[in-house]
Order: structure tokens, then sequence, then C-alpha cells
């Protein structure tokens, strides 16, 4: 059975871990059986990142925030299964829009393959999300339309990247929103929706997946910069070393101080160099831009917390308050 603490909910009720743990194990069995191809190619790499592993994140949120109404009610499991395969979609095309080599520490679909496939083997599970999709009513299917809508803008966004007049931080902000905390949105969403609970329940964890994903995005973003890898479980300064620009990264670039001359020259691109990336790191964990992004993250996650003022006092509710807690904890 998979541990729930493991996968980043802080233990709070042996009753509702319980449920949860047997519901992601449904999960588990229900992703592999939803990307069945009779075409070997297809069935192999559909199923390449799934086998992977991953945090499993965006179902756990459906999980948890079905724990309002009845976690065994027949929507939530395919729910939770419809979250992850559009998010293990959107994983196979970035990676071929960033020519990645590694996924979740293996090869990543466009490197074992090649481009094609991978960007096919994305259409494909996002057409496995629709056909679960059908059955779980036009709300969901609104629901879904909606996200899908916001994680192409986001891609696109990002990929032209801020307008000469924009604000880089104000852009980088509203890519994340619509890259990342939309789809936990709906995560959340969705697992309220098909428990059974109240329509303005539905709207206050929507609300709540979208804060605490913005949260959780910036905390990957810090841990980047300050996180051990033995407590993060990645190598720190990845994001750096490839020249991609997080907020730590932009907060330093929009207040740069006297004497930050060499920081702003490492951090201009790419960073090749082992002794290079170690000083950027280094210059980096002693800016105050580091205390701005914490600060950003404890925004989003204190959001995420009020945003659950007025939900029923139940075990779940504790789950997601300590989630908010975890996520600033993180990243201390």
């Amino acid at each position: 059975m998979v541990s729930v603490q493991s996968l980043g909910i802080p233990s709070v009720d042996a009753g509702l871990e319980t449920s949860i743990s047997a519901a992601l194990d449904q999960v588990e069995q229900r992703l592999l059986e939803a990307v069945k191809s009779d075409d070997t190619i297809l069935s192999e790499a559909s199923r390449h990142l799934m086998r992977a592993g991953g945090k499993r994140f965006r179902p756990l949120l459906t999980l948890v925030a079905a724990g309002f109404g009845d976690i065994d009610a027949p929507g939530v499991v395919p729910a939770a299964v419809v979250v992850e395969l559009t998010h293990v979609a959107t994983l196979y095309h970035d990676d071929v829009m960033d020519e990645a080599e590694l996924r979740r520490g293996a090869p990543s679909a466009n490197a074992r393959w090649d481009n094609t496939v991978a960007i096919l083997t994305g259409d494909f599970l996002f057409a496995c999300a629709s056909d679960l999709l059908a059955d779980l009513g036009p709300e969901s299917v609104r629901i879904q339309a909606r996200t899908f809508r916001r994680l192409v803008q986001g891609q696109l966004r990002e990929t032209v990247g801020p307008q000469a007049d924009e604000d880089p931080v104000e852009h980088y902000l509203s890519v994340l929103a619509d890259k990342t905390a939309s789809l936990i949105a709906a995560s959340a969403r969705f697992g309220a929706l098909h428990s059974g609970v109240s329509d303005d329940v539905v709207e206050i964890l929507g609300s709540f997946g979208e804060r605490i994903g913005m949260a959780f995005q910036l905390a990957d973003d810090l841990l980047d910069i300050a996180g051990e890898s033995a407590l993060s479980g990645k190598t720190p300064g990845t994001d750096l070393r490839e020249g991609v620009p997080t907020l730590p990264v932009l907060y330093a670039r929009r207040a740069a101080r006297p004497g930050d001359e060499r920081l702003l020259e490492l951090i201009s691109g790419p960073i090749a160099d082992d002794a290079d990336h170690a000083e950027a790191l280094a210059l980096l964990r002693d800016h105050p831009a580091l205390d701005e992004a914490r600060h950003d993250v404890r925004r989003w996650a204190d959001d995420a917390h009020a945003a659950l003022g007025s939900v029923p006092d139940v075990p779940a509710r504790h789950a997601l308050e300590a989630l908010c807690h975890m996520v600033v904890t993180r990243t201390s």
C-alpha cells in the first residue's frame, strides 16, 4: 500500500490515511490500464514515465479533497487518474520543448525514442484522460477544458517570454499560475466535486489548490538554490545550471546591489563550468533575493491556509492545513 506521508501529506488521521492509501493503490493500477494500446511502441512509450514513478501529488490532493465528502464515491478515483494522466502528458511535451534527456531519473521519451514519438505519446495521454472524463459528467469536462486552456497559455507565455514592457517577475508568476497551479487547483476541485460536497466547498478547495500550487512551485525554486540533495531529492542548482530563471534569480536581477556584477554575469545564462556553478550558488544563497522569494512562499501558503477557514472541520482540512505548514518549513 502506498505511504501517504512519503507523498507529501503529513500524518493527521489514521482513518483518512488508510482510505487515501487504498485509493492511491487503485489510481496506480488504473493509470496503467488507462494507457493500454494495441500499438507496441505507443503502449511502451505511454507507460514509460508512469512506471518511472513521481510524487503523484495531484491525485493525492484529489483524494484529500474528497475526504470532505465520500472518498469512496465512484468518480473520485477516475478523477484522480485524469489529473495524473494530464500532468504526465504535459511532461512529455515539456521534455521535447526543453530538449531534456532525463525525467524522473530515467531517459526522457524524446531521448529514448524521438521528439515525434514523445509528442504523440503526450497527445495519446490527453486522449486517455478525455475518455475517462466522458463518464464523469459535463462539469468535469468543463473544468478539464478550462485547465487545459490555461496549461497551453502558460506554456506559450513561457516560450515567448516577457514582453518589452512587462515585469519579468510578474510574467514568471503568471506562467506558474497557468502551467502549474491551474492543474493543482483542478485536482482539488475534482476531488471535492466527485465526493458530493456542496458547491461552496468545491469552489473553496479549488481556490486552495491554486494557492498551494503556487506555493509548492515557488518552494521548488527555493530548494533549487538553498536545498540539500539529501532532503530535496534533486541536485541543487539544476535550474541554475541550465539557465532557467527561477524566482530567486529574477529577484536578484531586479534588485541588484553594488558589487553584484559577478553574480549578474553568472546568472545571465546557462552555467557549464562546475566552479562557476558553485560560485553562483554561494552568491545567491547569500543574497537578499532568497529571503524575498521565501516571503512569497509564505504568502501563498498563508493565503492557501486562509482559504480553508470556512470549510468543515474534518481530518481532510487538518491534512491540508498541515500541508501549508510543511511547504513553508521545507524552505526555511
